[in-house]
């Protein structure tokens, strides 16, 4: 029925739901999965700045690793553009079958911007859209508590992962998952700390 489904995202704690949905429906028909992440401009605000971009290619990684994870098929994409044409553009162009969103931010601008966007989504679309209501909350706020986490799981996996070993990259939080790599004498070693539940995840390579 489904065989490409399109998850937007903006790296935002309100699109945890909707990239587990996402994920969820392309598993159960053996879809692939398209992430695709717009760093907004035009009629709904310019917020590009000298973070919006690698923010976004960041935003799209997430859920290509947890879509490998998932065993699925992924293909990721960062546009710049009005965030409403450009999925309803990308869906046409790649031949989407359904459109995974959420129907809000959480506050302030980006509520406003992600409902309006969705909004428009919905009304415009030629393909299915499904909508998430965003209602997670996050728990581990603070980058230094994920750092302590991160490291905790890091000393729990294998005894030759030094639990002082140092950053190479994060910690940064992407749709309410907080992610940090350390360089160890085994490789870079990423771990995963989920905002929502305190869970970790380690993963060997980057």
């Amino acid at each position: 029925m489904y065989q490409n489904v399109l998850i937007p995202t903006d790296g935002s704690d309100g699109t945890r739901r909707s990239i587990v949905h996402g994920l969820t429906i392309a598993e159960r028909f053996g879809a692939r999965v398209h992430a695709l992440s717009v760093v907004p401009e035009g009629p709904l605000g310019t917020l590009e700045s000298e973070e919006a971009t690698p923010a976004a290619h960041r935003a799209v990684e997430h859920v290509e690793s947890e879509a490998r994870r998932a065993g699925l098929e992924v293909a990721t994409a960062v546009d710049h553009g009005v965030p409403h044409e450009e999925i309803l553009a990308y869906a046409e162009a790649e031949s989407i079958d359904v459109i995974v969103m959420g129907t809000q931010g959480r506050t302030g601008l980006d509520r406003v911007l992600v409902g309006s966007v969705t909004e428009r989504v919905v009304r415009m679309a030629d393909v299915p859209v499904v909508t998430v209501r965003l209602i997670d909350d996050v728990r581990i706020e603070e980058s230094a508590e994920a750092e302590r986490l991160a490291r905790e799981a890091l000393s729990d996996a294998r005894t030759e992962y030094d639990p002082d070993a140092p950053i190479a990259d994060g910690p940064h939080r992407i749709s309410a998952t907080w992610i940090v790599l350390f360089e160890t004498e085994a490789g870079i070693v990423r771990v995963t700390v989920d905002a929502a539940s305190g869970e970790t995840r380690l993963e060997n390579g980057e």
